[in-house]
């Protein structure tokens, strides 16, 4: 489960706090400043990912191709000043082509020992790109690395950087040549960033910018030590009873086997588990600071809900041949909570 456990690190003066959240306020802010000068429009997916990255955790960009999934995570590595590395996922894609492996060599003395030749994973930001491209057994390669922070190899754990992220894109399943994600690995995801086409007056400036002699490069505006001291930061913001029952509320009413709504019991196989709680907990308050605010409200719950929740839910089969969609039944659960 994701860790969410009050850090102890830091003045818990509210004063002291603030000052810092207004800090935090203003650099993001410059961070989006820097951004938008290389990803035109698609604003609610570029906060969403930063979201994702202040609260520590893992994201999954879905969308047709050429959409911009790929330049966005370039452009977060460079923005953040992050060490980034990107896997291209592909059916002949092994795990260690992910991990690492360990080679035999020889020394000069002519004794042979094992010597580990760490993977791409061994970064701060790894881009999977188009992941559900790649079979069941590399994709759940991931899983330790995403979930520990760390990867085994013969019996022995090689920690990762810190910081560390994932951002995977993914195509559509009805794409050829795709596999679904696993839903232990779907679960580790904080949340699943729906990319969208972008609209006319975002598609003429990247038209512009993108088709000239030259294009706009992403200007630093982070560090990996200041991500890290945001993640710290936004751990210690406070949340009111308010904000932590509507999550319960909300996360509890999507399990089907304890769901008070009848379109619950009656549409979904399965519901959040606890992780998705934690999600929320964490991803309110970022996107709390990001707005200017010190602590997060229910508003902040119910703009989360759709992506922290529609990759840890699922359709049973006469939803589906009924034409329900995901998304009607968690507007249904949100409206429980406005």
């Amino acid at each position: 489960m994701i860790e969410v456990a009050e850090t102890t690190t830091g003045s818990s003066d509210p004063a002291t706090l603030l000052a810092e959240a207004e800090a935090l306020g203003d650099r993001l802010a410059r961070v989006r400043e820097a951004i938008g000068k290389v990803i035109f429009g698609q604003q609610e997916v570029v906060e969403q990912t930063l979201i994702t990255l202040l609260s520590g955790g893992h994201a999954l960009l879905v969308g047709v191709p050429g959409l911009g999934k790929t330049k966005l995570v370039e452009t977060l590595g460079a923005v953040l000043g992050l060490d980034a590395k990107r896997v291209q996922f592909t059916p002949d894609l092994m795990p260690a082509d992910i991990i690492g492996s360990e080679v035999l060599e020889e020394g000069e003395s002519g004794k042979r020992s094992f010597r580990f030749l760490p993977g791409p994973v061994f970064c701060q930001l790894l881009m999977a790109d188009e992941i559900n491209r790649a079979s069941p057994r590399t994709q759940s390669a991931l899983l330790q690395a995403m979930q520990e922070h760390r990867v085994a190899v013969a019996g022995v754990a090689h920690p990762l950087p810190a910081p560390f992220h994932v951002l995977a894109t993914q195509n559509p399943i009805e794409q050829e040549g795709t596999y679904p994600l696993p839903e232990a690995q779907l679960d580790r995801f904080l949340l699943e960033v729906e990319v969208r086409y972008p609209d006319e007056a975002a598609e003429r400036a990247m038209l512009l910018a993108t088709t000239g002699a030259r294009e706009s490069r992403p200007a630093q505006a982070m560090t990996g030590p200041e991500l890290m001291a945001a993640q710290a930061l936004i751990r210690r913001l406070p949340v009111g009873e308010a904000v932590l029952d509507a999550i319960l509320k909300l996360v509890r009413g999507a399990r089907p086997d304890s769901a008070p709504m009848e379109a619950v019991r009656k549409h979904l196989a399965w519901g959040p588990g606890p992780r998705a709680a934690q999600a929320l907990m964490l991803a309110t308050r970022a996107r709390a600071v990001m707005d200017g605010r010190l602590a997060p409200s229910v508003e902040d719950v119910l703009a989360l809900a759709e992506p922290v929740l529609r990759h840890r839910m699922a359709l049973n089969f006469s939803a589906r041949a009924e034409g329900v969609r995901l998304a009607e039944v968690i507007e249904a659960l949100k409206g429980e909570l406005a």
